[in-house]
């Protein structure tokens, strides 16, 4: 490597640990405020020295559990958060693997209607499914935060360019065999597919693990409650204690980055494959 060469690279990484540190600032800030005491949450806040908790304590995250019913809220995004992945992945996966493989008509119209959903945002169509979900009788349950966001245009999109471009040697293979498509599918395909599933599942949980909006226009009681709503009602809970606050922030974040570093393996190449073949 020559001189030029090793400054370059010296440099580039400089740069992307700069951006990298940039991105996890805010995490830092929140979980050095959680083990402050409350009355030296905000001291040095805008220097690097404020990242260091002096006197670290857990006395906040005690707080969190002694104020309100974390562990409902916990348990209520857990619930429906997984329910949704879960379901979608199966769902959204068969829709995806009939656009790809199955011939039948007004195939290829109904792909690009699908596609098109995509453009569609949650704001737009809130009011009308709100109409809906009332007259079904869902509000203030499980199933109004679960059943709407099971099948997903863009999760379909994200199955449909990996399965595109799967090997139809293998499931011919297994055709000749007297397979049928389900077999075919949970048998060949899925253990296959293993880092367009991982994708799906970390993204589908990203957006439902931090949903504010829906749960907020379809639930009232603590019992159906999530998170997003649950970090919400805390802040305007007197006495306002930021060292609580963070607490409850970086408790409600942990979950996602555990299962980011789960599959973070399979959502890299997961990316880099639909990228490829998309």
């Amino acid at each position: 490597m020559t001189r030029s060469t090793w400054l370059t690279s010296l440099l580039a990484y400089a740069v992307l640990c700069g951006i990298a540190f940039l991105f996890l600032l805010p995490i830092l800030m929140m979980l050095s405020g959680s083990l402050k005491p409350d009355e030296r949450v905000l001291i040095d806040t805008g220097t690097l020295a404020g990242l260091v908790p002096v006197q670290p304590t857990i006395e906040n995250y005690q707080d969190v559990f002694a104020r309100v019913p974390f562990l409902r809220y916990l348990f209520n995004s857990t619930l429906i958060t997984s329910s949704i992945v879960v379901a979608g992945l199966l769902v959204n996966s068969l829709a995806a693997y009939a656009f790809a493989r199955l011939r039948w008509p007004w195939r290829d119209k109904l792909l690009f209607g699908v596609i098109a959903l995509m453009i569609i945002p949650l704001e737009a169509i809130a009011v009308p499914l709100f109409y809906q979900v009332t007259l079904l009788g869902w509000r203030d349950t499980y199933l109004v935060q679960i059943v709407p966001f099971i099948a997903n245009a863009f999760s379909i999109y994200l199955f449909y360019s990996f399965f595109i471009g799967f090997p139809r040697e293998l499931e011919e293979a297994a055709r000749i065999d007297g397979a049928g498509p389900f077999r075919i599918f949970f048998t060949i395909v899925v253990p296959n597919a293993k880092p367009v599933f991982a994708s799906v599942a970390i993204l589908t949980f990203l957006t439902q693990w931090g949903s504010f909006l829906w749960p907020l226009m379809v639930t009232h009681s603590e019992n159906v409650r999530p998170l997003p709503l649950g970090i919400a009602a805390f802040y305007t809970l007197p006495p306002l204690q930021w060292g609580d606050i963070f607490a409850f922030g970086v408790m409600m974040v942990a979950p996602v980055l555990l299962i980011f570093v789960l599959l973070q393996r399979w959502f890299v190449e997961g990316v880099a494959t639909t990228g490829v073949k998309g």
